[in-house]
């Protein structure tokens, strides 16, 4: 396993991430993505730490707190500490019915560190992630909050998930101007069937420093090719009922045929082809894969030790690769006589 530094901090992360989306058994929405109970959730953390893996992404609102319980007693009960597996947790979305039990203010966000390491059984979080952007809180309320609990030991890093870059240009000087901590990373959905961080995220991530974590590398599943035509086992999973993160069958079905192609040209599967993608690209710093199995999970783990050639990429990029946004196009366009 390769490891990174996250952003502008000391910590030392390894490149894949163990995602806990799947433990426990929540209502709703998490009816479809999680239910790992703890026997499951134990052979994949036991399974994570063995191949090098140090970090381990859940959230408050997995399967209303039951991931963060399962993380918790998993980790206390194989005796795993800070110094074998780091743990990172979110605050944003809603974790009961009242007015202030969602969103970013201080209330919600102090109460959400404190029970969040009740249920982690740890003294402190080492990596306190905003899920999302809060329209109603102001950020300033939001940035002294998780400053107030670095200063106060119970969170030691901070990072965002689903930032845009003018809400990191933002964020960056609020932080700056006050003194309080930075933001060390930024969670975000990248793959090849959606490339949109390229534009501007990743230039300004890039400038100020910040790691960028990625969730959904594979498209909710859509980049292993099983819900493609031709899949041998086409329409199984939670695709078919949970189509997230969106994806357009029309564009993302090409982008799995080169897939399976160069999975043949390595004796791999397409979605270690599509890791292994990832993997290279320089604005990665770790991505997060989950399992529902310790098959899957080893098989997602093995894609750390593939190398993709030039000419796979470039037939990876071609096929993958949308026309440029406005203002981009237009600055190519003029770039012609400015690039050497």
């Amino acid at each position: 396993m390769n490891y990174c530094t996250l952003g502008r901090s000391g910590l030392r992360v390894s490149r894949l991430t163990l995602g806990a989306m799947t433990f426990g058994a929540g209502e709703g929405v998490w009816q479809s993505i999680a239910g790992l109970g703890r026997d499951a959730a134990t052979q994949l953390v036991q399974l994570a730490l063995e191949r090098g893996v140090n970090l381990i992404d859940t959230a408050d609102a997995y399967s209303q707190g039951q991931s963060e319980e399962m993380v918790g007693r998993v980790l206390s009960e194989l005796g795993i500490d800070e110094t074998q597996m780091l743990v990172a947790t979110k605050v944003r979305l809603r974790t009961g019915p009242g007015h202030n039990q969602v969103g970013l203010g201080r209330s919600h966000v102090i109460r959400s560190v404190e029970t969040s390491l009740k249920r982690l059984r740890r003294d402190h979080i080492d990596l306190m992630q905003l899920h999302d952007r809060d329209a109603l809180t102001p950020l300033d309320e939001t940035l002294r909050a998780l400053d107030d609990l670095v200063t106060q030991g119970k969170v030691r890093h901070v990072g965002v998930c689903n930032f845009s870059a003018s809400e990191l240009e933002r964020m960056h000087a609020l932080s700056n101007a006050a003194h309080w901590v930075h933001a060390c990373s930024n969670q975000v959905h990248y793959s090849l069937a959606s490339r949109d961080i390229e534009h501007e995220i990743a230039a300004v991530a890039q400038l100020r420093e910040m790691a960028l974590m990625i969730w959904s590398p594979l498209s909710g599943g859509y980049l292993s090719g099983k819900y493609t035509a031709g899949a041998p086992h086409a329409q199984a999973g939670r695709r078919t009922t949970l189509d997230f993160p969106p994806v357009d069958p029309e564009l993302a079905d090409p982008i799995v045929h080169t897939l399976r192609a160069v999975a043949q040209e390595h004796d791999a599967t397409p979605a270690q082809i599509a890791l292994a993608w990832l993997l290279g690209r320089p604005e990665v710093a770790t991505i997060i894969v989950g399992a529902s199995s310790t098959a899957q999970l080893a098989a997602n783990l093995d894609a750390a030790a593939l190398t993709l050639s030039g000419a796979q990429r470039e037939r990876l990029d071609a096929v993958s690769q949308r026309p440029l946004p406005y203002p981009h196009w237009m600055q190519r366009f003029h770039d012609r006589d400015r690039i050497v």
